[in-house]
């Protein structure tokens, strides 16, 4: 595997284990190094880190303060 793609991968514990349990990456990213951001949103997408998933979880808080505000009143 390229150097810097093995960086990368070493550097974030989430793509560790997403391409552990998906090991079909590795062939894909030792046979096209330029991959890697196609790899990287798709861990994205499956652990919820994308910007829109923080705003919803961030949301889904307030809403959950706001009911629980709303009950004790």
């Amino acid at each position: 595997m390229d150097t810097r793609i093995k960086l990368i991968i070493d550097s974030n514990p989430d793509y560790k284990r997403y391409l552990r349990s998906n090991s079909y990456w590795y062939k894909t990213l030792n046979r096209n190094p330029n991959m890697i951001d196609p790899f990287i949103k798709e861990v994205k997408e499956k652990y919820k880190l994308r910007t829109e998933d923080k705003i919803n979880n961030f949301m889904d808080k307030i809403d959950m303060v706001s009911k629980l505000i709303n009950v004790l009143r």
